[in-house]
């Protein structure tokens, strides 16, 4: 695995000089540390995905099927007669370049191919060529250019460093989808045996196993069960969870970063003790323990397959609705496209709160309401009783995570819990053009967020980490708070890089953190065994006067 550059070897290597070659001259650097490893055979044998095959980049020739170049170009007729919003896309673009400098990955890398105008033209060039008049005429002239083994090699190396996040589409004056593109590039280079190994082996793992992880469900209910066995142990309460149960009121699913690893276990630690604070009706699934959908990340059909076990489990237990977790993926996934592939979801209800009565009409069609709505709703009419006192310690910012920013404009819920259980004051915002919906993405998302590229990570995460940077230096920010799962995987490797000073921490930790019970045990400290600031203090200075 290659060495990664320090910060100081990486930014003075950073330019934005414009190359002296035209763009279809210049081949991708398949560098050490800037471009995912392909998919093992084993993962794509485990679902049955076209030509599995060992493969390695840096070979001058790629192990691509005989017909590969027919299979690319029949993928590409079908896709642009699938769906309209490709061909239009392709068609609209006037390069007007107001996406230009918008992309974190080339204002991390100074490549211009990173631009979304240029990565778009990646794909449009041989629309061009194959599928347009001009282009078939003209050649380059018009922009068009010969689909090529060079040309695969280019979609491979860009489209793995789009993280789909759409910041450019926000700028664009036409609403151009660059993700929606990068998806269904990837979809492409899918049907001829090229994924990356991170993702693949993630979805193999999910579609045998149920989660990313490959967790089975005895050990998944163990993890949850330990993160139980913790709330208990520091506050005094037991949090019982409850598996598989028929009749439940609510369904609650959530990512597998949550209960395996740090910093989402404290999240689903403050899940348990919200729940167990309200007296929610809720069951979990042992078969739908993975919200998450890294299958998204590779094509529509591998994302649906992946998605079918929610609504499945959602209809053999017999609840009335659905609550999510803390999770980018997964909600831009259940909210944007899980009731169009299996709905109507007429067997289940539109979600109302059984503590409020709010009614969430947002979830009328796909009846699921993310855990930030559940909650600010119930803040709001006074059901939680709370102690901001004891995130005191806690001075945060907040970093809006594309997929429920972007994707589903989740803006002020998380901002309303966090100014709730925080102290006033300990709440400061990022520069306003680097949050809501202009906020940058963390740079690992959408299935990169492995370790062989991972100085390609860090540019990518260059922005975020910068705006961290600002209001750790000005402000004293030592926590960056955010409601994505792969944030909260992402995230401390960056901040660790570029701004080390500073912790990843999910919101419903806080929440967890700040909630009284009326039989706890006397908190001294918080989910993550740290002390409260000014709590036990006058215990312990009346133990030192003895």
């Amino acid at each position: 695995m290659a060495k990664t550059p320090t910060p100081a070897e990486l930014l003075p290597g950073l330019s934005y000089k414009p190359p002296e070659k035209g763009w279809m001259d210049v081949k991708p650097d398949f560098r050490p540390g800037t471009y995912c490893n392909p998919a093992a055979p084993k993962w794509m044998e485990w679902i049955n995905y076209p030509y599995p095959e060992a493969r390695s980049v840096e070979n001058d020739v790629w192990a691509l099927p005989p017909d590969w170049k027919e299979t690319v170009l029949q993928g590409m007729e079908d896709r642009l007669n699938r769906f309209r919003s490709l061909k239009v896309f392709f068609d609209i673009c006037v390069r007007c370049g107001a996406c230009a400098d918008k992309c974190h990955f080339f204002l991390g890398t100074g490549d211009p191919k990173n631009m979304p105008v240029l990565r778009a033209e990646l794909l449009r060039s041989v629309y061009k060529r194959y599928f347009k008049t001009i282009g078939r005429a003209l050649g380059e002239i018009a922009g068009a250019r010969n689909l090529t083994e060079d040309v695969i090699k280019e979609w491979f190396f860009y489209l793995y460093q789009c993280t789909i996040c759409r910041r450019c589409s926000l700028f664009c004056p036409y609403g151009i989808d660059m993700a929606e593109m990068t998806l269904l590039g990837r979809e492409l280079l899918a049907s001829v045996g090229l994924n990356i190994d991170w993702a693949m082996a993630s979805v193999a793992q999910c579609y045998d196993k149920g989660s990313h992880i490959g967790a089975p469900p005895q050990a998944f209910k163990d993890m949850v069960d330990f993160l139980a066995e913790e709330n208990e142990r520091i506050t005094g309460i037991t949090t019982t969870p409850s598996y598989n149960r028929k009749g439940a009121e609510v369904l609650f699913v959530m990512p597998s970063g949550d209960y395996f690893a740090d910093p989402g276990t404290f999240t689903m630690m403050g899940y348990l003790l919200l729940f167990e604070h309200i007296g929610l009706d809720y069951t979990l699934s042992t078969y739908a323990a993975e919200g998450g959908n890294f299958g998204w990340f590779i094509s529509h059909e591998m994302g649906k397959r992946l998605n079918a076990k929610i609504y499945a489990e959602a209809k053999r237990l017999g609840v009335k609705w659905i609550l999510g977790g803390e999770c980018g993926h997964m909600w831009r996934v259940c909210n944007q496209y899980m009731s169009t592939w299996w709905g109507p979801v007429d067997f289940l209800e539109q979600p109302v709160s059984p503590i409020t009565g709010t009614r969430f009409e947002n979830a009328a069609v796909h009846k699921m309401v993310h855990i930030s709505e559940f909650t600010a709703d119930l803040i709001h009419n006074n059901k939680l009783n709370l102690d901001p006192q004891r995130n005191a310690h806690i001075k945060m910012t907040f970093h809006d995570s594309c997929n429920t920013a972007r994707g589903m404009g989740i803006l002020e819920e998380p901002r309303y819990i966090i100014n709730n259980v925080l102290p006033e004051g300990n709440f400061v915002e990022m520069p306003p053009n680097t949050i809501r919906e202009k906020a940058f993405c963390c740079g690992s998302s959408s299935g990169i967020n492995a370790n062989e590229n991972m100085e390609l990570r860090m540019q990518g995460g260059f922005p975020r980490a910068n705006a961290v940077r600002f209001v750790a230096d000005k402000y004293g920010v030592n926590h960056l708070g955010c409601i994505c799962a792969l944030d909260r995987a992402t995230l401390p490797t960056l901040l660790q890089y570029w701004v080390p000073e500073v912790e990843v921490t999910g919101i419903t930790e806080l929440v967890g953190n700040a909630l009284i019970f009326p039989d706890e045990l006397e908190r001294t400290t918080d989910l993550r065994d740290r002390d409260l600031v000014g709590f036990g203090e006058a215990e312990e200075a009346g133990e030192e006067e003895e």
